[in-house]
């Protein structure tokens, strides 16, 4: 049997406890950004992206405008930077240089069983407030394919994997320093 002066302190140690979570869940905050952008934006307010020409010898009509897009959308979503086509506090422009079929591994019948695609991007960047953390610097990334398939017929799924990787790393050498 529990007693009425048990029952004041109990309750009164409950309101303490919760009193105390209370002012700590105010006082104390924690901050987690998963985006990775490492940005001072006191000093960086935009960044300058231009379009990415196709130099290549094999040329993808949609190649340029879907690399310059993603990255583009890349920085959009995952900073708070004003994005332009020239004159920002960083600038992004480059090129695509290569894009190539070459086969990979050859089966047991001797011709080839897989084909791989590899697509090369060089990129220049500029950060004005910064400029020791300016580079050159060229992108490479591939996907293998079922070499009994027509590059056709899977080009646009794999340069869209691969244009997401090379943009992502283009982002983490510029803005999320990894």
């Amino acid at each position: 049997m529990v007693y009425k002066g048990e029952r004041l302190k109990m309750r009164g140690e409950r309101l303490l406890i919760a009193g105390l979570l209370l002012f700590l869940m105010n006082s104390c905050s924690i901050s987690f950004k998963f985006n990775g952008a490492n940005i001072n934006y006191q000093t960086t307010h935009s960044i300058s992206i231009a379009d990415f020409p196709n130099n290549a010898a094999m040329v993808n009509p949609s190649l340029s405008n879907n690399l310059s897009e993603t990255i583009r959308d890349l920085y959009q979503r995952q900073t708070r930077l004003q994005i332009l086509r020239k004159g920002g506090d960083l600038e992004l422009e480059g090129e695509i240089v290569g894009y190539d079929i070459t086969q990979g591994a050859i089966s047991t019948t001797s011709y080839a069983s897989e084909s791989k695609l590899t697509i090369r991007v060089q990129v220049h960047f500029t950060n004005n407030i910064n400029p020791e953390e300016s580079f050159d610097k060229t992108y490479t990334a591939f996907q293998t394919f079922d070499a009994s398939k027509l590059l056709t017929d899977v080009q646009d799924e794999l340069c869209q994997i691969i244009v997401t990787e090379i943009a992502e790393s283009i982002y983490n050498d510029t803005v999320a320093k990894w």
